[in-house]
């Protein structure tokens, strides 16, 4: 029997507290999110379901874009960045993940949440993929294999650089609001933007591109 409003344990079960009631609030918040989207997320709904009472959430969460936030986190996952033993193919690969995950139920609610964030910094950091360290970090190691094999300079390595590409991919759903980015977009993402620009930092030859053409 869940928790009732009033904060009492049904019979013979002792009553949740601490991260045993944080997690079940955040499985109720995920639950709606999923569901209804950040638009249908509400304190009440998120209590009922985890069978508490709204104070109990604002004691953790000061909001419903808080709460969201904290439930997506809690949904979603890490992923390695792929190895395709190239950097245009890591590259392009990397997009085409990133766009099937923006074109998403959870990609959705991703964009959901960073459109309620607005330009607060502090909120758009609890977001795995917006905090500087995070985004970049993956990107960062697809540059360090491509340095590794010759295909980039040292000077590559620079998380402005390395983020390029996903930056002008999300903006093609935060900015233009496609439901998907064609693949086309993507490949001139990476041959016409990305692969120039890592080239460009110390001077690696377009020629030095696996199988001798520009943006291999």
């Amino acid at each position: 029997m869940a928790e009732n409003p009033r904060g009492q344990s049904g019979a013979g079960q002792t009553r949740r507290r601490g991260a045993a009631l944080e997690e079940a609030i955040l499985r109720a918040a995920v639950d709606e999110l999923t569901e209804s989207g950040y638009a249908g997320l509400t304190m009440d709904k998120v209590a009922t379901r985890a069978g508490t009472n709204k104070n109990a959430l604002y004691r953790r969460w000061p909001n419903r874009l808080t709460l969201g936030i904290a439930a997506y986190r809690h949904l979603a996952t890490t992923v390695q960045p792929p190895d395709t033993g190239t950097l245009r193919g890591d590259v392009l690969e990397w997009l085409r993940q990133a766009n099937r995950y923006w074109s998403s139920p959870l990609g959705a609610v991703l964009r959901e949440l960073l459109a309620a964030a607005g330009g607060a910094s502090e909120l758009l950091a609890q977001l795995h993929e917006q905090s500087g360290d995070a985004a970049a970090a993956p990107w960062l190691t697809i540059l360090g294999r491509a340095v590794a094999r010759g295909e980039a300079a040292p000077e590559a390595l620079h998380p402005r650089v390395a983020t390029a590409a996903m930056v002008l991919l999300r903006n093609e759903f935060v900015v233009r609001g496609v439901p998907t980015a064609p693949d086309d977009v993507l490949v001139e993402i990476v041959d016409e933007v990305y692969l120039p620009l890592v080239r460009g930092r110390g001077g690696v030859p377009a020629h030095a591109a696996p199988h001798g053409r520009p943006g291999a």
